[in-house]
């Protein structure tokens, strides 16, 4: 029987009986932001959020990259509020000529597309290229207000979700005063009423900042009663050494490959470009990279990390051909790269980024302008001291002979796990030696810190290491495509190599035991929350089997004379103090994260099965009760944050008593 195209179409049933020209959209000033923010901001999750800060804080820091601008104030208030001030030359308020009843202020702030950052002339190299920056925190807050102190006299407009509430006021002189100031507060129906600003986050972006560009002062200040961790209330930044003072700050006192790291600096003045750089190879890391264009940063790295990876590989291979060690030609960017502590910022004239988000640099110029900068100081560095090239070679050698040894390890087959096929592991797993599964333990880990220490406390015969990077994705309020398509579920799985959902074959685990092993702090908490709630949804059989765990690192260090014991939380500090240490001057130490603890320190507290605690994590037998642990699941790791809310206020008050009573 022959079937014509218009039969395999007739049984469709039509969604809407009109589609004509009524049917087509057009959405007009920054109603596109609102009804799309993702496309603009990345989404409407905590990143997305502080992302409204970057913007605003970018352009403060354009006014001072073109040498208008010396201060920065960044100001978090109750009520979600932030306010960003430079002394720059002020927004314009004269009316713009294309829009002669509206000030050049309004248009940048309620049009997109709209900035002076498109032709050079009013910046030579400059964070902002598409004009939509400070338009889109304007269309994403329920309250905007922008002052602007220029040729002494101070004007104000007010906005609230992308709309002008008035004109430009004129409401005084500033005789002593000069530049932008923006305070806007989110909107809860964009980002939710649980999403606020975190006071730690926003330090940390504005003391970077500082770093990126040695003549700018930032100012720091936050409502106290907003801290909840050691992030001070009052701070002033300004760091004359650039990224060597950054880099020399994050390496602390860690002993390095060299006794010196690798920093500089070039300008291109021609090309109106410069190049800054900073690198260090420390013994025991799992490395960190920080890339920035035009003081943003490019997590995603790009074009001019490409320049850095080349200058430094063909500067070591050419080291060593100049030493006479032949293998040197066999290295890779990878093999110098990989454990190195790496900050590299740009600045070039009309950069191109993947997105608006700014996530990665795409210019084609960027990498042999990185790599004309930085090779010719490498190559000096060096030979300037041979001794000091000799060792960073070797350490570099070994990084060579690691990587082989991996992937050996890699394509050799694992007996039980693999059934003569040939296992695939992801690169960031750092696996044990034994091949059988019967007492080998999988450690998941947040962050690289964190993996480096765990790598070194391990028995390496029986206990594998995974680091992964900060919170998971939670899988209760993902579809199934998002969740297959993040790359740390995808390592963990892989990992594991039982399968998911109704292909999980908890035969085929190539692990015994799969332990959670996070910081003893909220963060940590909710991270082991995330990957609870993947291994219910996902694996629920090797939850049912006994398979999963949950490490129990030590919050705190408490120290009597020669004697020292650790404490899991305040309560088992409080019982430590009270019994061990009864009548004694207690020295106590609190570690912020797994990072901090030394390998011996970790392993005797966390690793050993000779000294640490673990809680074994279980599904109830009976039906009923499962199906409850279910629909708690689903209530406080799902969609509807109403659901959390309600939760935290029927269990506040017993939370409450509890640490009365504690």
């Amino acid at each position: 029987m022959s079937t014509s195209p218009s039969d395999l179409f007739s049984t469709a049933t039509p969604q809407a009986s009109n589609y004509d020209a009524s049917a087509i959209e057009v959405l007009e000033g920054l109603e596109p932001v609102r009804r799309r923010p993702g496309m603009y901001v990345g989404g409407t999750d905590e990143r997305a959020l502080h992302h409204l800060a970057a913007e605003v804080l970018d352009n403060a820091m354009d006014e001072a990259v073109a040498g208008h601008a010396t201060r920065i104030e960044v100001v978090l208030e109750p009520g979600n509020r932030l306010t960003i001030t430079d002394n720059g030359r002020g927004i314009p308020v004269d009316p713009h000529p294309k829009f002669p009843d509206k000030s050049a202020l309004e248009v940048i702030l309620s049009t997109l597309h709209s900035g002076g950052k498109f032709t050079g002339k009013a910046y030579a190299t400059s964070g902002g290229l598409h004009g939509v920056g400070v338009s889109v925190v304007n269309a994403l807050s329920v309250d905007t207000v922008v002052e602007v102190a220029r040729e002494r006299k101070l004007y104000r407009q007010r906005f609230s979700q992308g709309r002008t509430l008035g004109p430009l006021e004129e409401v005084g002189a500033a005789p002593n005063r000069r530049g932008t100031t923006v305070a806007f507060t989110p909107d809860p129906e964009i980002f939710g009423p649980e999403l606020h600003f975190k006071p730690a986050r926003l330090y940390r972006l504005a003391r970077s900042k500082a770093y990126l560009f040695a003549g700018v002062e930032i100012r720091w200040r936050c409502a106290p009663e907003l801290l909840t961790d050691d992030t001070p209330a009052e701070a002033v930044f300004q760091f004359p050494g650039g990224l060597a003072d950054h880099l020399r700050e994050q390496l602390g006192g860690r002993e390095c490959a060299t006794a010196d790291f690798f920093a500089g600096s070039q300008d291109f003045p021609n090309e109106q470009g410069r190049v800054e750089w900073a690198v260090a190879w420390p013994l025991w890391s799992d490395g960190s990279y920080s890339w920035y264009c035009n003081t943003i940063p490019t997590p995603d790295g790009g074009t001019h990390e490409q320049g850095l990876r080349q200058a430094l590989v063909r500067g070591l291979r050419q080291f060593g051909e100049l030493v006479g060690n032949k293998r040197a030609k066999e290295l890779t960017a990878d093999d110098v790269m990989v454990g190195s502590e790496l900050m590299l910022s740009v600045f070039i004239r009309d950069p191109q980024f993947q997105s608006q988000t700014k996530d990665r640099l795409t210019s084609p110029e960027a990498a042999g302008l990185v790599e004309r900068a930085v090779r010719d100081h490498f190559d000096h560095w060096l030979g300037h001291n041979m001794e000091r090239g000799r060792a960073l070679l070797g350490y570099v050698l070994d990084k060579l002979d690691e990587r082989l040894r991996r992937k050996q390890e890699r394509e050799v087959k694992r007996k039980s796990a693999t059934a003569g096929r040939k296992l695939r592991l992801p690169g960031k797993l750092t696996d044990c030696s034994s091949d059988a599964p019967e007492g080998t333990e999988l450690f998941i880990v947040e962050g690289d810190s964190a993996g480096g220490s765990a790598k070194q406390a391990r028995d390496r015969k029986t206990q594998a290491i995974l680091p992964i990077r900060g919170k998971i994705l939670n899988v209760a309020s993902a579809t199934s495509a998002k969740i297959l398509a993040n790359q740390e579920i995808a390592d963990l799985i892989q990992a594991l190599g039982c399968g998911t959902r109704k292909d999980c074959d908890p035969s085929a685990l190539r692990y015994d035991r799969i332990v959670i092993m996070t910081d003893a702090d909220v963060d940590g908490a909710h991270i082991a929350t995330l990957l609870m709630t993947f291994f219910f949804q996902e694996m629920p059989d090797l939850v049912r089997r006994g398979h999963l765990y949950l490490a129990q690192p030590p919050l705190y260090r408490l120290t009597a004379g020669a004697k020292s014991l650790y404490a899991r939380d305040d309560a088992h500090r409080a019982e430590i103090e009270r019994t061990a240490f009864r009548g004694k001057k207690v020295e106590v130490s609190r570690f912020k994260g797994l990072g901090e603890m030394n390998p011996a320190q970790l392993r005797e507290t966390t690793m050993d099965p000779a000294t640490r605690s673990m809680i074994r994590i279980t599904l109830p037998q009976e039906y009923e009760e499962r199906a409850g642990v279910k629909d708690l699941v689903d209530r406080l790791m799902g969609n509807n944050p109403a659901h959390r809310f309600a939760f935290i206020q029927e269990n506040a008050a017993r939370l409450e008593d509890e640490a009365i009573d504690a």
